[in-house]
């Protein structure tokens, strides 16, 4: 057949136009009488901020509460991300991000920032058991509503209500709240990108039908099954549970394969059953016969097994003294053996079976099963050989870095790592945006300590109140909530499970530090250790800034300034480089130009200054620069006409800046 043939005929629009539909709304892809079809319904939700009826049968997952999830998701956010320095570490300089506040908020803000730039998305949300809390997301009723609807009138505008079974809801609120979130996460990956997400028995099916909904049927990957604990509970009814599960999905699917385990030896079989049989010519010096099985002298030609030698040869020290040929069912031609040899690749052959296995230069992997288990149990194991904790390796690592059990049911660090194995690479991004425990920055920080490169992480979690907490909770989750609050009241922190968090990044980094300087490793001093924290807050700016046509002149004369008068510079520079779509991980520096502050975000790519008195002389020392972007408050100019005169100054001197004000 000529693949090479024209077709002739003109593009097929619909399928064209289906395609970029299916790919942009890929949960209104559909089946029909005719095949895969789209659900006009729900691309109508899609579009729209109200609540669009429809009543056609067909294949979907539904639940009372779905459109409303699917408006939620949509709705844009006023809110803003605070940056808090002195929770933070090493804050100008970190690339890593721990944030404070309702996920659901906070993925909406790093729309922008962050549009398919996380490599990797763990996510361990509630297992909806019957015994845990879940958000109570209610697009039409203001926070306060909220607050009181769901009885967590605190500061920290706490949105977590218990779901019993009981609840007549049960499954459709908990779909509810992840449904959105799950939605605005997939936009955060980039298109190489993966999520796994940890569940129980309780919510997997559910959970599959809507990741298959949200991310495409095509898009999934596994279910990989994790042994959560060595001591399952024998008093159970029917079964010992022992295992937990993780859903995979990627972004758009691609051929790129994961890394499990390194390879014993680092090295790999060339025969696979099925493959054409192929004759490939060997190099002398390039194939080793293991001296335990091969002595000196000739070795004749013949098929012991799967593999026929064709030539006869002379075996020294280990090697054919001639190029020889062998056959068999190979994963290689001769060309790309070829190809193979000019990269270094090396082969080898251990038994007098013939069975050829090849070594690259470069580390070897298994593919991941999906069974997911503590293989080796030795401490001095290296990383080359470290195998996957449960609950309870996770407990006792943390008992000892934080001093007592302070998180209930934590994953185990060396899960992270392990999972992280399969795509990362130098200079990725992973995410948790239910941080809970922090075990992901601390794998983050383990994967790079043990990799010699750096992977960025952003966590997400909700201020939840422990003294809250400690009311509802049974008698051994109550003892790991009192210890986590005794350890707080120790570090002078609120009783705030995020504050937990934190200090368990802190501990962790340090203890990784001072591991690596005791062994001595090279290029430690490259990792990063730090954190910067935001928190999450209402807009810096002033209702009038949202909504000027609400005021008459009068009332307007009375916002003299857009800005709330509690808000900082730092608070500022934040929500701008969430609106003009830079990520909050860039440097940033504070240097004094014409005697006022100003900040630099990644050399020029952003220069903001909020201080008073902005006019020309200001305006041309700024363009020697030749920022990208500038940034200044509508009432820090000196008056209207040095407004005017700045603006053009910089069209003139630095005609690529744009200005904006807020």
């Amino acid at each position: 057949m000529d693949t090479d043939k024209l077709d002739l005929k003109s593009p097929d629009l619909v399928n064209e136009n289906f395609e970029k539909l299916a790919a942009l709304f890929p949960n209104c892809v559909t089946e029909g009488a005719e095949g895969k079809a789209i659900d006009f319904d729900l691309l109508k939700q899609e579009l729209s901020h109200a609540v669009v009826e429809g009543n056609k049968e067909r294949y979907r997952l539904e639940w009372p509460g779905k459109r409303e999830a699917i408006v939620t998701a949509n709705l844009p956010t006023t809110k803003t991300l605070r940056p808090v320095r002195e929770d933070s570490v090493d804050f100008d300089n970190t690339e890593n991000l721990y944030i404070e506040g309702d996920n659901l908020e906070v993925l909406k803000l790093l729309q922008e920032s962050y549009l398919g730039k996380v490599k990797m998305i763990y996510i361990d949300p509630p297992y909806n058991t019957g015994k845990d809390f879940v958000y109570k997301d209610n697009f039409s009723k203001d926070a306060q509503e909220e607050l009181i609807e769901s009885g967590q009138k605190d500061e920290y505008n706490q949105r977590l209500v218990a779901n019993p079974e009981t609840a007549g809801r049960y499954h459709s609120d908990w779909l509810s709240m992840m449904y959105p979130r799950l939605k605005l996460a997939r936009t955060l990956l980039s298109n190489d990108g993966a999520i796994f997400i940890s569940i129980g028995v309780e919510e997997v099916a559910n959970l599959k039908r809507a990741m298959d909904d949200v991310f495409g049927e095509a898009n999934f990957i596994e279910v990989f099954s994790w042994v959560k604990t060595s001591t399952p509970p024998a008093l159970s009814t029917k079964s010992r549970k022992t295992n937990e599960y993780i859903l995979c999905y990627e972004k758009s699917w691609n051929p790129f394969k994961y890394n499990g385990e390194l390879l014993e030896g680092g090295d790999q079989p060339l025969l696979n059953s099925g493959n054409s049989v192929r004759t490939l010519t060997f190099p002398k010096e390039k194939v080793l016969f293991k001296t335990d099985k091969f002595e000196d002298g000739p070795f004749k030609s013949g098929k012991p097994d799967r593999v026929e030698l064709l030539d006869n040869i002379v075996i020294k020290s280990g090697y054919s003294t001639t190029d020889f040929r062998l056959s068999g069912e190979f994963k290689w031609t001769q060309d790309f053996l070829n190809e193979e040899l000019k990269k270094g690749t090396t082969f080898i052959i251990k038994s007098d079976k013939l069975s050829i296995r090849f070594i690259r230069d470069e580390e070897g992997y298994k593919r991941p099963t999906n069974f997911i288990k503590e293989k080796y149990t030795d401490p001095t194991i290296t990383k080359k050989k470290n195998g996957v904790g449960t609950n309870e390796n996770a407990s006792s690592y943390l008992s000892q870095l934080m001093g007592n059990d302070v998180f209930s049911y934590p994953k185990p660090v060396s899960l992270m790592k392990y999972l992280f194995n399969f795509l990362a690479q130098e200079g990725d991004i992973v995410m948790d945006f239910f941080s809970g425990s922090a075990s992901a920055a601390d794998g983050a920080l383990r994967w790079s300590a043990e990799n010699g490169k750096k992977l960025k992480y952003i966590m997400v979690q909700l201020p939840e109140n422990l003294d809250e907490n400690l009311k509802t909770a049974d008698s051994n989750s109550k003892k790991i909530i009192q210890n986590g609050i005794d350890l707080l009241d120790d570090i002078g922190k609120p009783h705030l499970l995020s504050e937990l968090g934190k200090e368990r990044i802190r501990r962790a980094a340090k203890k990784i530090k001072e591991e690596l300087a005791l062994s001595g490793a090279e290029g430690t001093d490259k990792l990063d250790y730090g954190f910067r924290v935001y928190r999450l807050d209402s807009s810096n700016m002033q209702d009038v800034y949202y909504k000027p046509q609400d005021y008459d002149q009068g009332n307007l004369d009375l916002f003299a300034d857009n800005v709330k008068s509690d808000r900082s510079a730092d608070d500022l520079l934040a929500q701008v480089m969430l609106d003009w779509g830079l990520p909050l991980s860039l440097k940033i520096e504070q240097v004094d130009v014409s005697g006022k502050n100003v900040f630099k975000v990644a050399e020029n790519s952003l220069y903001a200054c909020f201080d008073s008195g902005i006019d020309e002389d200001f305006a041309k020392a700024i363009a020697k620069d030749e920022p990208l972007r500038i940034v200044f408050k509508d009432s820090g100019f000196k008056n209207d006409t040095a407004k005017t005169n700045v603006k053009q100054l910089l069209k003139q001197l630095s005609p690529e800046t744009e200005m904006k004000v807020i």
